[in-house]
C-alpha cells in the first residue's frame, strides 16, 4: 500500500473547525454555522452532535444569535444581512480564500473584467463572485470560455477557485489566453498550497497503483479533483469514499498495489481506519510517498484570539 503525504487537513480547515469548537466552548450551544464549515461528512456530523446547527442561509439564524461563516467564505451581502439581523459573527473564511476576495476587489476597483475559473454553485465561487458581481464572470467549462465577453480585451484578468485541479485550471487559462492574448495573471497563485501539494503527491504514486482510494466527501471539490488527478496520472482505477466500510470488495479484485490519500478537509482518523480495514484484507505493507512537508498554520479569527491560539481541531 502506498500512502500519500501530504494528505488530509490543511491549515485553513484546521482553523475553521477549531473556530467552531472554540465558539462552543466559549458561548455554549447552539452555535449556528452558515453552510457546512468544511466539506466533510464526518466533521459536520461530529460538530452537529456537539450542538452546532448548520443552516443554508443567514435568514435561518435567530436574531441576535451567534453564527460562524464557513471556510469557503461569504459575499459582502451575507455580511450585511448578518449585520441587519444583529447577529454575532465569527468569520472562519480560509485566509487563502480571503486573498482571492481581495484580488477581486482590487481588480474591480481598477475597472477590469474578472474571469473567475471555478465550479458553478460552489460556495467559494458564490462568495468570491459576490465581491463584485457586475465585474466577475464564471468560467467553468470550455463552452464558458467561448461565450464569455469583455468590454476591453486589454483590461481582463483571470482568477480561480482555490480547490481546483492545477492542470485543469491551466487548460482553461490557455483557452482564455487564445481568446484574450493580453489577459493578466493573478498577482500570486490562487490554487491553495494544500490542494496543489496533495495533487503532486497523488501524481507521484498513481502510476504504480492498480487502485487509488481517496478519502473525502462527494461535495468536496479538492477531494473529487484527487480522483481525477490519480486517473490522469496513470492509476488503473480511483474511487472516492467517506469511510472504510464504503469500499466495495469487488474493487479490490486483481489489485496488487493500493494508493491511499485524502482531501484537505478530511481528519486523519478516517485514513487510519481505512488503512486498518485494508490491512485486515492483506494490504499490511504501508509505504509513505512524501513529496512535501507542510508547516503552515493560520491564526484563529480575531473574535477568538487568545482563546487557545495554535490549538488543533479535536475532530481528527
Amino acid at each position: 500500500m502506498l500512502l500519500a503525504k501530504p494528505r488530509g487537513y490543511c491549515a485553513g480547515v484546521d482553523r475553521a473547525v477549531v473556530a467552531v469548537e472554540k465558539a462552543l466552548e466559549l458561548y455554549g450551544p447552539p452555535v449556528y454555522v452558515r453552510k457546512e464549515i468544511v466539506h466533510n461528512r464526518h466533521v459536520v456530523d461530529t460538530l452537529r452532535q456537539r450542538g452546532v446547527i448548520f443552516v443554508e442561509e443567514t435568514s435561518e439564524v435567530p436574531e441576535g444569535a451567534l453564527v460562524v461563516f464557513s471556510a469557503h467564505g461569504v459575499s459582502p451581502a451575507v455580511h450585511e444581512e448578518a449585520k441587519a439581523r444583529d447577529l454575532r459573527t465569527i468569520d472562519a473564511t480560509c485566509p487563502l480564500v480571503t486573498k482571492v476576495h481581495r484580488e477581486v476587489r482590487r481588480f474591480a476597483g481598477e475597472d477590469y473584467d474578472i474571469l473567475l475559473i471555478g465550479h458553478e454553485g460552489h460556495e467559494e465561487v458564490e462568495g468570491t463572485s459576490g465581491e463584485a458581481p457586475d465585474r466577475v464572470q464564471l468560467v467553468d467549462t470550455a463552452e464558458d470560455v467561448r461565450k464569455v465577453t469583455v468590454r476591453d480585451p486589454s483590461k481582463v484578468v483571470w482568477l480561480s477557485q482555490t480547490t481546483l485541479s492545477v492542470d485543469e485550471t491551466m487548460e482553461r487559462v490557455d483557452q482564455l489566453r487564445e481568446r484574450f492574448p493580453e489577459i493578466a495573471d493573478p498577482p500570486s497563485d490562487d490554487i491553495c498550497y494544500a490542494t496543489s501539494n496533495r495533487q503532486v503527491a497523488v501524481k507521484a504514486m498513481a502510476a504504480e497503483c492498480d487502485l487509488v482510494l481517496v478519502v473525502g466527501s462527494r461535495n468536496s471539490s479538492n477531494s473529487k479533483r484527487l480522483v481525477e488527478v490519480a486517473l490522469q496520472a496513470g492509476a488503473r482505477a480511483a474511487r472516492l469514499v467517506d469511510y472504510a466500510h464504503e469500499v466495495d470488495q469487488a474493487w479490490l479484485e486483481g489489485v496488487e498495489t493500493v494508493g491511499v490519500t485524502s482531501g484537505a478537509s478530511v481528519p486523519d482518523v478516517l485514513v487510519m481506519e481505512l488503512l486498518e480495514w485494508l490491512g485486515e484484507r492483506g494490504w499490511g505493507d504501508v509505504q509513505e510517498v512524501t513529496t512535501a512537508n507542510e508547516k503552515i498554520a493560520f491564526a484563529l479569527p480575531r473574535e477568538l484570539r487568545g482563546t487557545g491560539e495554535g490549538a488543533r481541531s479535536s475532530v481528527r
